[in-house]
């Protein structure tokens, strides 16, 4: 049938976009100029949509059927056997169409975002990119395969971020964003190699069986799960490998979107891959539950600080893929999954609203915000949507996914209840802040003319916020949903008094005209403390930057002056010698015989005044 050659050929799902990137080359450079550039976009909005049908016709045949495994040889030489296994099941099928869902609604957002910027082609070409990488990264099953995959994704990060590469602070954040994810793929190469001799393969579906008899010592078990762990920290923006984050944000907002919702997530997708390795050291779980709890409380205080839009919603990212450590860390794989779905699009929908308003009045400063209420009420409702979808708030997605996190830790870990109950009640505080800022009170320079934008900034936001507001409905028919008659009432009320009381209490505050803002604490001290993110980039410099700084100059001065300058002292003393010694060669014997006779009898005299 028709149908089951889309199931085999899933597999083709990541080259419709690489198809479309390659395709958009000839506009990239210029090469062809009467058209302009923009047909390069609309070629790679085409091939998403056809991975996005592509996908949702093979997941119609493989509901409620097995997971399947397809090989595709590679490599196979001096015992060294690689394989590309692709696993097909409704999960890694269902991904690669949220990742192209997002992807398509994004490219259509950026239609009007960067509709007069000369680098239309390169743009969408690095979408193109993000996309193939994250599709193929959710339908392989060999972590050497993940590994590579995460690479290109790092390198695809720096040229996006660094697409307006004529500032200095996009140049800077580029590099960063790079430099930093680069720290924990370091170490996730150790664990990658190391991994290989100890369990013989890197399928995953092979290293969970391998996990449940392996027999590896308790410190060979830690190093190798710290290292695996390394990689997914720097990639989720975690503590404290988090600044890259931060730093991106100096990229267009249509790739924020993708950023912010599904690339961040492809490390936690990893980490959750590599669990039953994991398993095998009590302290890898203590690590990612301890990386994971630093992460959310100290991200989601942070992003109160902050003035800038997109500082702050990238600091509430870092808190819930916080949160994810801390349901991988206490064994709730399944949660973790529902938590990065329902995310993902909450997150997306936060980003496309703010975006438009960015556009706009050309600020990122929420300060300079106001009264957008009245001239942009899709923008807000979607905004609101995207906030309900986040925290959580019944009947919307995460608030199942949260109410199933901390009904698990109620009898086995209470103090992890607590620290996501606060999370949840600080984000809520963060995301109604700002929406305080930006849509109430009343207008200001910047938002005196500010109307909703184009149709293809419009359009993909108010679709975004229809499917968030039907993910219940999606859980529901997954059977993903807990039965009401089994929720902890307990569990469920403190819950949905933390999501209370944060939106209460941010409204009361930023909803109130008669509160003077920004607001200020009495002591300055602890408003910067956390506004400059812990002080953590001058941490950074008078540690890491400082020590790797000595090294370098010490290294420079013993490369210039012992290496170099033996060196140099050998080539000098030779040419000196040289230039001596051809005064002395006049061509006559009895010349050279006189010179003999005299080092002889220097050499002589030297040998007798030692012997006396």
């Amino acid at each position: 049938m028709l149908s089951n050659d889309f199931l085999e050929t899933v597999w083709l799902i990541p080259c419709y976009a690489i198809i479309g990137a390659v395709l958009a080359i000839p506009w990239s450079p210029g090469i062809i100029k009467r058209t302009g550039p923009r047909p390069a976009g609309y070629i790679n909005l085409i091939m998403t949509f056809i991975a996005f049908l592509h996908g949702l016709i093979a997941l119609s045949v493989a509901w409620n059927q097995p997971t399947q495994e397809l090989l595709i040889p590679w490599l196979d030489v001096a015992g060294l056997n690689i394989s590309i296994s692709v696993e097909i099941s409704t999960l890694t099928i269902g991904a690669t169409i949220l990742i192209t869902g997002l992807n398509l609604l994004s490219q259509i957002y950026a239609i009007a975002y960067m509709e007069m910027d000369w680098g239309w082609a390169r743009f969408y070409s690095l979408l193109a990119l993000f996309e193939a990488g994250m599709c193929a990264l959710v339908l392989c099953n060999s972590l050497f395969w993940s590994y590579i995959i995460l690479e290109i994704l790092t390198l695809g990060t720096y040229l996006l971020v660094g697409l307006w590469f004529s500032q200095p602070l996009v140049v800077t954040g580029a590099r960063d964003a790079f430099l930093t994810k680069r720290v924990g793929d370091l170490f996730l190469l150790m664990g990658v190699v190391a991994l290989l001799p100890l369990a013989g393969t890197w399928n995953y579906t092979e290293l969970a069986e391998w996990a449940k008899t392996a027999n590896i010592a308790p410190t060979t078990a830690t190093l190798l799960s710290l290292t695996l762990i390394a990689g997914p920290l720097g990639k989720c923006a975690q503590f404290p490998l988090h600044l890259w984050l931060d730093e991106a944000m100096e990229g267009p907002v249509p790739s924020t979107i993708l950023r912010n919702s599904v690339v961040v997530s492809v490390g936690a997708w990893v980490l959750i891959k590599v669990q039953p390795v994991l398993a095998l050291s009590p302290v890898a779980a203590t690590v990612m539950i301890g990386v994971g709890v630093f992460t959310a409380v100290c991200a989601s205080l942070i992003a109160i600080a902050q003035i800038d839009i997109k500082r702050s919603l990238s600091y509430s990212v870092s808190t819930y893929m916080g949160l994810v450590f801390i349901a991988v860390g206490t064994g709730q794989d399944k949660t973790a999954l529902m938590l990065l779905f329902t995310y993902a699009c909450a997150m997306a929908l936060l980003v496309m609203s703010t975006g438009g308003v960015i556009l706009n009045c050309v600020s990122q400063d929420l300060t300079q915000y106001g009264g957008l209420w009245s001239r942009r009420p899709i923008t807000g409702i979607s905004y609101l949507v995207g906030a309900a979808g986040l925290v959580g708030l019944p009947p919307l997605g995460s608030f199942w996914v949260l109410l199933q996190m901390t009904d698990y830790l109620w009898n086995s870990q209470p103090w992890l209840v607590g620290v996501l109950l606060l999370v949840n009640g600080f984000t809520a505080f963060s995301i109604i802040r700002e929406f305080g800022l930006i849509f109430g009170g009343q207008p200001k320079q910047m938002t005196e003319r500010s109307p909703e934008g184009l149709w293809s900034l419009v359009l993909p936001m108010t679709i975004l916020a229809g499917f968030t507001l039907h993910i219940p409905l999606l859980l529901a028919q997954w059977e993903l949903l807990p039965d009401i008659a089994t929720i902890n009432k307990t569990v469920a009320g403190l819950l949905l008094l933390s999501s209370v009381l944060g939106f209460g209490i941010g409204g009361l505050i930023y909803l109130n005209d008669k509160w003077e803002k920004p607001i200020k604490f009495p002591f300055s001290a602890i408003q910067d403390f956390f506004a400059y993110d812990f002080y953590t980039a001058k941490l950074y410099r008078i540690t890491i930057v400082f020590v790797v700084g000595l090294v370098s100059r010490i290294i420079s001065w013993v490369d210039r002056y012992l290496v170099d300058g033996v060196v140099n002292f050998v080539g000098l003393a030779t040419v000196f010698g040289g230039q001596g010694l051809k005064y002395n060669v006049s061509g006559q014997s009895q010349f050279y015989v006189l010179t003999i006779l005299i080092g002889m009898t220097l050499l002589l005299s030297w040998l007798v005044v030692g012997l006396f």
